[in-house]
């Protein structure tokens, strides 16, 4: 119930924020909050993380698709996985929507968060990334404990 909660509140969060974005700025607008350390900075990014991949909208769509209908498949290995596995999968699922909406629109994601010393991102990236690195921790605790006992 809380993987629904969570991811539910990601997806509305990133796209709550892209839909103030897109309609508070121009495109390739940038407004400082603290001066050449961090930006709202409003892209349209045509890749993946830093933009690789320009172009690769339809790979970017399936590959959305596979981890959802990953996510699903694995849904009691989630279940059973204890917190950190259960909201890093929630975080990732609610992020890796979030994005596939803007894919599915336009082919391109609305990107704003602008630190300057970084490629420019969104709260989905973020969702994305503090979920992949729950997961990681749990598994690496996991082996850890595994290792320890062997």
């Amino acid at each position: 119930m809380y993987f629904f909660v969570v991811a539910f509140l990601v997806l509305l969060l990133d796209q709550l924020t892209k839909y103030y974005v897109v309609n508070h700025f121009y495109l390739g607008e940038s407004v400082p909050v603290i001066k050449d350390v961090f930006h709202w900075t409003y892209i349209l990014n045509p890749g993946a993380a830093f933009g690789m991949l320009e172009g690769s909208r339809w790979l970017f769509v399936l590959i959305a698709f596979f981890v959802l209908a990953a996510l699903y498949y694995f849904r009691n290995d989630i279940k059973a996985g204890g917190w950190r596995f259960q909201y890093g999968a929630a975080l990732f699922g609610g992020g890796a929507i979030g994005n596939l909406l803007d894919r599915m629109r336009s082919g391109l994601v609305i990107d704003f968060f602008d630190f300057r010393i970084w490629p420019i991102f969104n709260v989905a990236d973020i969702a994305i990334c503090v979920g992949v690195g729950l997961i990681l921790w749990k598994i690496l605790e996991t082996e850890f404990l595994a290792s320890k006992e062997a």
